[in-house]
């Protein structure tokens, strides 16, 4: 299977008038969002150890793997491999406010462990086919296609789906009372809100933020860009939690097989129907009597 290079047609403005075409995007079954529960103790990991095949079958993440990885390059699987053991869902990016003049933005989702955006506001963990952004081509690389996304129409409805997952949520915002995103603690995992270059972070996203936070600068100016300022605050957050934990990624053995089996699934355009038959093979075998 040769791996998907190019989508011309496809672009992030289809994504934030099409919501539904978003969930098609990631392929294991995802997690219930829930916005009105408990909050959660623990990491929030977003996959189930479920593949659906038609109307009634399911793969597990080790039978998807057991599928696919026959028909990829093997240079490939050992980038999947190297990848995996690295990811984690401890730290989300927040991108409020997103328009249709995109801007930075494919800028802003190479790096990212995860995004989540309010109000046509997306939340980039890892994703696939319609987030290859048509003026910035040669800047995104191909990363969109490894992020995943979630859409909310409001503020407050993204603050509870997070903060039920387990985030404390940190908006960038320089003011009296903000503290440098250097003194925070970032093996706690924490969802960190940016806003548009326009506008900013709205009063409403601050009201519900837990904490303000801000990069110290010494200049003449004392803001960045917004796709600037994400970038130091991922990379921050890589090496703090690199420091105090030994490591960024925190997945455990079976998380990584899932999220494994979630790339083998995206990998291709061809993938899904491989491991559809795999799922018709399954059923097909005469079940062993006792």
């Amino acid at each position: 299977m040769e791996a998907i290079d190019s989508l011309d047609d496809d672009n992030v403005e289809h994504l934030l008038t099409h919501k539904d075409d978003v969930v098609g995007l990631m392929k294991m079954e995802r997690r219930r969002i829930d916005i009105a529960g408990e909050q959660r103790t623990g990491r929030w990991f977003p996959y189930l150890d479920r593949f659906k095949c038609g109307d009634e079958a399911y793969l597990s993440s080790g039978e998807v793997v057991e599928a696919l990885e026959p028909h990829i390059m093997e240079s490939r699987k050992e980038r999947f491999r190297n990848v995996v053991p690295n990811r984690s869902y401890s730290v989300c990016l927040v991108v409020e406010g997103l328009r249709k003049r995109f801007g930075n933005v494919s800028v802003r989702g190479r790096s990212r462990v995860s995004v989540c955006s309010c109000r046509l506001l997306r939340q980039l963990q890892k994703v696939q086919r319609h987030l290859r952004y048509r003026e910035n081509r040669h800047v995104s690389m191909g990363a969109e296609k490894w992020l995943d996304i979630e859409l909310w129409d409001s503020v407050q409805d993204c603050f509870k789906a997070l903060k039920s997952r387990g985030y404390r949520i940190a908006t960038t915002h320089v003011g009296m009372d903000a503290v440098s995103i250097y003194d925070m603690d970032w093996s706690y995992p924490t969802a960190i809100v940016v806003g548009n270059e326009s506008r900013g972070i709205s009063d409403e996203a601050l009201g519900l933020s837990d904490l303000h936070c801000s990069i110290p600068m010494n200049g003449m100016v004392d803001s960045f860009n917004v796709s600037v300022a994400a970038g130091i605050l991922m990379h921050h957050a890589v090496c703090d939690r690199t420091s105090r934990l030994g490591s960024h990624g925190d997945l455990t053995v079976e998380e990584r097989q899932i999220l494994l089996a979630e790339f083998l699934l995206r990998h291709s355009k061809s993938s899904i129907s491989i491991a559809n038959e795999f799922a018709k093979r399954k059923i097909a075998l005469p079940t062993p009597k006792l």
